[in-house]
């Protein structure tokens, strides 16, 4: 599928983290300043990766995302030989508060909420996704975190209570991702039409997500391209 048709949808769903958030930005700089000297020589993406790597590994059994962070932080302060305080890690653990949004993120939403019921499906703690919808303008209808169904994707939870919530047949529901691992697999499992925000283009690796491989119906490089598709000027 090269475009969609915008009548087909009543609601968009969305991953927040790494679709709306630049939560890659946030997590380099949140982990540089509670690392430290110990990572200095360390590359992006080296340093995405190796928090990629432990991430998921620590959001299972099922614990508050603020303790997966502080868990992370214990993992590659071990990795890269750095001393962290209680102060720093406890930093670290809040970080998604100061986590940027994408720069064309509230713009496209606020147009995209013009037409559609929007939703995020995300691996978050309420209180903190309460910063980063604010950040992104507070567009949003209503919103599945990790907290309130138990489980992280790529766990299919969330899904099924986002569309219990929308009363809305999965073929009525647009999800919108970045992450092939945490959104696009278990979606098209599900028998979502998804669409693939690919922010990392031009960037090798998989960034902060463990690899995968998933067929999106379709690829755009930022939000602003798929209002720009959905709700035309």
């Amino acid at each position: 599928m090269t475009t969609l048709d915008p009548a087909s949808f009543d609601a968009l769903t969305f991953d927040c983290y790494g679709t709306l958030i630049d939560w890659e930005a946030g997590i380099l700089a949140a982990l540089r300043i509670a690392l430290g000297g110990a990572v200095a020589e360390v590359g992006d993406e080296d340093l995405l990766a190796a928090f990629g790597a432990v991430e998921h590994e620590a959001e299972v059994p099922f614990k508050a995302y603020r303790e997966v962070l502080g868990l992370c932080c214990d993992a590659l302060a071990e990795r890269y030989g750095a001393a962290v305080s209680p102060e720093a890690r406890a930093a670290f653990a809040g970080s998604v508060a100061d986590w940027p949004a994408f720069e064309d993120s509230a713009a496209a939403l606020a147009r995209l909420h013009e037409r559609y019921t929007l939703m995020p499906i995300t691996n978050c703690d309420d209180d903190l996704f309460a910063f980063s919808s604010a950040r992104l303008g507070d567009p949003f209808d209503a919103v599945v975190t990790a907290q309130q169904v138990g489980a992280y994707k790529p766990d299919e939870r969330g899904f099924h209570v986002a569309l219990e919530r929308l009363g809305l047949p999965r073929e009525r529901v647009l999800h919108v991702a970045q992450s092939l691992f945490h959104d696009h697999v278990p979606a098209k499992r599900l028998g979502f039409t998804t669409v693939w925000v690919n922010r990392r283009a031009g960037r090798t690796g998989p960034g902060a997500t463990p690899p995968a491989e998933a067929a999106p119906d379709l690829e755009v490089p930022d939000l602003r391209t798929l209002a720009d598709l959905l709700v035309p000027a």
